[in-house]
This record gives C-alpha cells, sequence and structure tokens, in this order.
C-alpha cells in the first residue's frame, strides 16, 4: 500500500491514498485461519526482513485504513522507534506487535487473509509473545463478526462479536468517554479502574463463560461488553488508548516497557458511566496573506468590521489545539471553512495541521470541509473515499460532511433508493459509521400554523416576530448561504439511515450570540435519532452546557469563540458540570 510522498504544496502534486484493500466486497467470507482448536495449516516461513530486535523498537501492523498515524505519534511520544509490517514474516520476528485495528470487520480479515497476514498473526499470539490489539484489533480476535456478515474471524478467543442493540434507548454507535470495571486478569489495566478512557464503536464482544478467562476488563452500556482481554502477554482493548489522553499513554507505556506505572491520579469523582463531552471547534481558514489561522463570526461572517476588514484571526491551529487538550477537551474539530471547495486535496497545509496536531494532542480529532467527489483541473476524478483516506491518513478519527450530505439525503427521500455512491454511504461502509459525522445547518423559519408547511416543526417557548407559536428549521448548504427544501429533522432522519454515525447540530440563528445552545432544536433531532447528537451554536457560559444536557439527550457540546477568547475556560465548563451532577472526564 502505497502513499504519495508529500513533496510539497503545490496543487500539482496531490497525495493520494489508493489502495484496493479499501473497497473490497463487504460479502467475502474468509476462511477460519486458526480453526476452533486452534490448529495452524503447516507452512514454512522465509526470513524477508531482519528480526525486530531492540528493546525500543516496535513493531506495527498497520493494514492501510482509518488512522493509524495517532498510534504511531504516540508510540514515538514515548519514546519507542516503530518498525512496519511489510510480510507476514516480520509478524513472526516481532518482539512485540501492536495491531491497531480500524474500520469494518470483514474488511480488516480480508486483507489479512489476502497478505497471508493472518496465519502469522495467530501463530505470534499463540506462543504468547507481546501483543496489543487495538478497537477491531481486539474484535478480530473472535471467532466471527455479525457486522456486514456472519464473516468469520481468527478464532482465537471464543464468542461472536454483534452489534450493540439501539432498542433500550442507548445510542449508536457507542462513543465517548466511558469507565471500566477492572478484573483480576488486569495486567496493564492496573489501577485504572475508575477512570474514563475513549471508545468510538457500534460492535462489541459479550462476556460468557466460554470466555470469562480472557477478560480483563469490562464497561457498561446498555450491558456490560468486553473491553478488555488479556492472557499472558497478550492484551487487546475494546477503546482506544492512543486517544485516551494520559491514561491511555499509561497504558501503552505499561505495554511497552513491560513493567508497571501508577496513574497520576487527580483529585475527581471516580468514573462510572459515559462521560457528556465537552469539545473544542476550531474554524480554519487562509487569512488574505495565505496563512492558516482559526476564526469566529456571527453567523459565519469572519471579517473584522473595521477599513481593513481582514479575517478575524484567533490564533494558530496546531499551537490552540494542543492547548485545548491540555485544558481537558474531550475532542477537537477542525472545520476547514476556506475552500477545499474547488480542490479538496489541494489544501495540503489544512493536512499538515493535522499532522501536526496528531503529535502531541491525544483525544479524537475530527475535521469537515470538502469532503466529497470531485474532479481536478486535469480532468482526474477523486472519489469521496479517497479524500476522507487522506484526512485519516494525516491524523483524523472522524470526517464531518456537511453539504455533500443535504444532497444525499434529498435524493435518497426522493427516490427512497440508497445508491451507495454517496460520500456518506462511501466513507461509512469502509470505515464504519462512527467515523462519519454529519453536520447540519438549520435556520429557523416561524409559522403560525403547522398545516403551513410540510416538515417537522416545533412549538417554540419564545413566540416568532410576528406572534408565531411554530417553527421548523430549514437546513442550509455552502456555509449557510443557500438554504434547501428539506427540515433538520427530516435531514437527520435520513443521513441516519444512509449510514451517519453522529450529527453535528448547528443553528446559524445562535452562532455567536452567546445567549445559550437552541434547546428546541436539539431536542427536536436528540429526540428523533439513535445516534449520538453534538450541541453547537449559541454557547456564552457554563450554564449552558448543563441546561442543554439536562433538557435534551445532547450526548455533546461543542464551543469555539467562548475558549479561544478565553471567556469561558473548558475546565470551569466541567467542574459547572460535575456540581450540577453531569458526569464528564476531568
Amino acid at each position: 500500500m502505497e502513499v504519495m510522498p508529500f513533496s510539497s504544496f503545490s496543487v500539482t502534486k496531490v497525495p493520494i491514498f489508493r489502495s484496493s484493500a479499501l473497497s473490497p466486497s463487504l460479502n467475502y467470507l474468509p476462511q477460519d485461519v486458526c480453526g476452533q482448536k486452534f490448529k495452524l495449516k503447516s507452512r514454512k516461513f522465509s526470513v524477508c526482513a531482519a528480526a525486530s530486535g531492540g528493546d525500543s523498537v516496535v513493531t506495527l501492523l498497520d493494514y492501510g485504513a482509518g488512522n493509524v498515524r495517532s498510534v504511531r505519534n504516540a508510540i514515538r511520544y514515548l519514546g519507542f522507534d516503530i518498525k512496519d509490517v511489510q510480510c507476514p514474516e516480520d509478524i513472526l520476528n516481532a518482539n512485540r506487535l501492536i495491531f491497531p485495528g480500524v474500520g469494518a470487520f470483514a474488511a480488516a480479515m480480508n486483507v489479512l487473509n489476502q497478505k497471508g497476514m493472518a496465519e502469522a498473526l495467530c501463530t505470534y499470539i499463540q506462543s504468547d509473545r507481546p501483543f496489543l490489539g487495538i478497537c477491531l484489533g481486539l474484535q478480530l480476535l473472535f471467532e466471527s463478526s455479525e457486522e456486514n456478515g456472519p464473516v468469520k474471524g481468527l478464532g482465537l478467543v471464543p464468542g461472536v462479536v454483534g452489534r450493540f442493540d439501539s432498542s433500550n434507548g442507548f445510542r449508536v454507535p457507542h462513543i465517548g468517554w466511558n469507565a471500566l470495571k477492572i478484573e483480576s486478569n488486569s495486567g496493564i489495566l492496573d489501577d485504572i479502574g475508575g477512570r474514563h478512557v475513549y471508545f468510538v464503536h457500534s460492535y462489541r464482544a459479550m462476556p460468557s463463560n466460554d470466555n470469562k478467562d480472557w477478560i480483563s476488563s469490562t464497561c457498561n452500556y446498555g450491558d456490560n461488553f468486553i473491553a478488555s482481554i488479556r492472557r499472558g502477554n497478550v492484551h487487546a482493548v475494546q477503546f482506544h488508548p492512543e486517544k485516551s489522553g494520559v491514561v491511555g499513554l499509561s497504558i501503552l507505556r505499561r505495554f511497552l516497557q513491560a513493567k508497571h506505572y501508577g496513574v497520576q491520579r487527580p483529585i475527581e469523582r471516580e468514573a462510572s458511566k459515559l462521560a457528556k463531552r465537552v469539545i473544542a471547534c476550531l474554524d480554519v481558514r487562509a487569512n488574505d496573506r495565505g496563512d492558516l489561522v482559526v476564526t469566529k463570526g456571527d453567523q459565519y461572517d469572519v471579517r473584522e468590521h473595521t477599513k481593513q476588514n481582514e479575517v478575524r484571526n484567533l490564533g494558530k491551529p496546531v499551537e490552540l489545539a494542543g492547548q485545548y487538550y491540555k485544558d481537558g477537551a474531550d475532542e477537537v474539530s477542525f472545520l476547514n471553512i476556506t475552500g477545499f471547495r474547488d480542490f479538496p486535496l489541494g489544501d495540503l497545509p489544512m493536512l499538515q495541521v493535522l499532522r501536526y496536531t496528531s503529535e502531541n494532542v491525544f483525544v479524537p480529532l475530527t475535521v469537515g470541509g470538502g469532503i466529497r467527489d470531485f474532479t481536478d483541473g486535469n480532468g482526474r476524478h477523486y472519489t469521496s473515499l479517497e479524500v476522507a483516506s487522506e484526512y485519516f491518513r494525516s491524523g483524523a478519527d472522524k470526517v464531518s460532511i456537511g453539504s455533500d450530505a443535504v444532497y444525499a439525503a434529498e435524493e435518497y427521500l426522493r427516490t427512497g433508493v440508497k445508491t451507495g455512491k454517496s460520500s456518506l454511504e462511501q466513507i461509512s461502509r469502509v470505515y464504519g459509521n462512527q467515523a462519519v459525522v454529519v453536520s447540519i445547518d438549520p435556520r429557523k423559519v416561524y409559522v403560525k400554523n403547522l398545516d403551513d408547511i410540510e416538515f417537522k416543526a416545533v412549538r417554540v417557548k419564545v413566540p416568532g416576530p410576528n406572534g408565531e407559536e411554530y417553527a421548523w428549521y430549514q437546513c442550509t448548504v455552502n456555509g449557510g448561504r443557500e438554504g434547501r427544501p428539506i427540515g433538520a429533522y427530516e435531514l437527520a432522519k435520513a443521513v441516519e439511515e444512509l449510514g451517519a454515525g453522529e450529527i453535528l447540530l448547528n443553528c446559524i440563528d445562535c452562532d455567536g450570540q452567546g445567549k445559550g445552545f437552541d434547546i428546541d432544536l436539539i431536542k427536536l433531532i436528540s429526540d428523533a435519532v439513535s445516534i449520538p447528537v453534538i450541541a453547537s451554536s449559541g454557547a456564552g457560559a457554563v450554564e449552558h452546557f448543563s441546561e442543554v444536557f439536562r433538557e435534551t439527550n445532547a450526548s455533546a457540546a461543542l464551543a469555539a469563540g467562548i475558549f479561544h477568547r478565553k471567556e469561558v475556560p473548558i475546565k470551569s465548563v466541567k467542574e459547572h458540570l460535575l456540581k450540577e451532577g453531569v458526569e464528564v472526564r476531568m
């Protein structure tokens, strides 16, 4: 799998990650390479590379899908070097092996089988050699998965990986910081109980009598599911240690150094359940001199009202993101509001922002702006999947889709057909819906009578300018500049069916006003869908955060300007939420 080098910022040299592994047939049913009794085919491996020796070297199995850059950065941050697996023999020669599985179960098994790595992986693990699987790297160890399946896995751990049950009111995907219940077989998780770690997944393995000896921790989300397993030197975790801040780094350090180090425990409440997230958002665009800056506007007007009429500059993206990580932000979102308009992959500085940020920021990163199909000036066509792949490889954990999702939803509602060709569907199919956020930007439209409109409306608490008692929310595209004939409610329901894993809900009328979130809108949408909803636009005080979590089913709240201008620190928001009885990560 090859990535073209980033030799310059010239738009004529566009880096694209291209791999047939990214678009396998999801009906592919790989063989059970290990068998129920772990019988391996006899095979003589020839050595194609030097053994991965040395205490400072970590062998990384990166099969070419999703954001593995964060794992790489965490390993290097902890002072270790990386040797990439190029062939099955590299697995067998490893002293310690990390497998950060990402994407869909069937796609991953397809790659492992095609490249002959599944058998080598089984041999390595059965030899009780140091192994750490992450997320899908845990799930693939089980017998099979129901994701696009049934699809057989490596068969090392008894059990079937199934989808979370959303019928009990729990939102799927399971996204956010949740608490671990540590078992006696804890290993590298010793002393982590009562702390939050970051999960993002729709499928999970369940405890049973057959696999109970493997389980080192569980987590509760509707039911208790397996959060980690351990047998001897073999570890695997469903959560993302590379995205779990200092707690996650301590887990990685313990595995890499094969020693136990205590975690610095600040004074806080013990973690008990899924936390509400506080997200810092950075609107990034080029100023008139071509420099990327973080800006913020009132209802998308980002220029200073002065003679110079310059783009409002609130700081540098990488520096601000690093500061928000230190301040306790649970996630950082980059919304590129400049361009990608005509040439999404031409804006290499934004890709560099992701790379540099992910070197020192170990919480989830989302990037939005221009995730769509496009054709460049030379007639070369790029799919949205290729565009998203480059962002994932540059450090993004999730991509945010705006206008393109609106058009896809309109077409779906008109025809009732899922074509599979929209950016939303393509990316969700390969990377999983947990990697796709849909950004909805509606405006409130007041009406006197419900019969006057065809879209879902709400009774407003404060009447409109002409005494209207009802309002619907008209969706917009192109940065709020163009209204579309679709309501926020209808759009949210449609994109969930098309594969969205999360909704970022902005209200243009509240943006930059500092008077609080649009509770009517957020309640409408969070009650309508079973995926997580992020409340955005309007925060101006700590009380606005507790209000939105108290009055709606929002899973997270996002703010920008109040953090950039240091009007309301992230720490103050979380301290207030704790006092109000809201579970947060401190």
